[in-house]
């Protein structure tokens, strides 16, 4: 996939080298979309960033592409069981989606990783932890993505 002109990919990439984890970096990227200000829209997704709570499970990036899905084509109803069905169906293409271009949608095998979970502190954002990390990329490549399936399933058809 092409996505180094794609808009959502842009600000995904910058979201992240602003600091942001790379669920933040996603779901922040497509906030202009629903009703929610960037302060709530970046609690909101803090827990998922790597791996969830760096547990290295899957993909902040991943997980930023389902939150989206969920605020534009969620359902909100209980026994909504069709709803529920097609849901999932579209987070299952999604992350199939992902995982075509990667390989994965766990983090810890994105990054190498052999460990499961890591201590609960981050590494400090340096220019040497950008140089080893491809979550910019991971970040990116989710967005364009999301956006791409966005315009294809346009969310006033819903």
């Amino acid at each position: 996939m092409d996505y180094e002109e794609n808009k959502y990919a842009k600000a995904a990439e910058e979201n992240f080298l602003k600091g942001y984890n790379c669920t933040q970096a996603v779901f922040l990227a497509f906030q202009e979309l629903f009703e929610m200000d960037e302060k709530t829209a970046a609690k909101l997704s803090s827990s998922f960033g790597g791996g969830m709570g760096r547990l290295r499970e899957v993909c902040g990036a991943v997980s930023g592409m389902f939150l989206v899905a969920g605020m534009l084509y969620g359902y909100d109803t209980p026994g909504a069981h069709q709803e529920k069905t097609d849901h999932y169906k579209r987070i299952q293409e999604l992350a199939k989606a992902y995982e075509l271009e990667n390989g994965s949608i766990v983090c810890r095998e994105l990054l190498g990783l052999n460990e499961k979970r890591q201590q609960p502190v981050p590494e400090k954002r340096t220019e040497e932890y950008y140089k080893k990390r491809p979550c910019p990329k991971l970040v990116g490549m989710a967005a364009a993505i999301m956006g791409q399936y966005i315009e294809e399933h346009p969310v006033s058809s819903q």
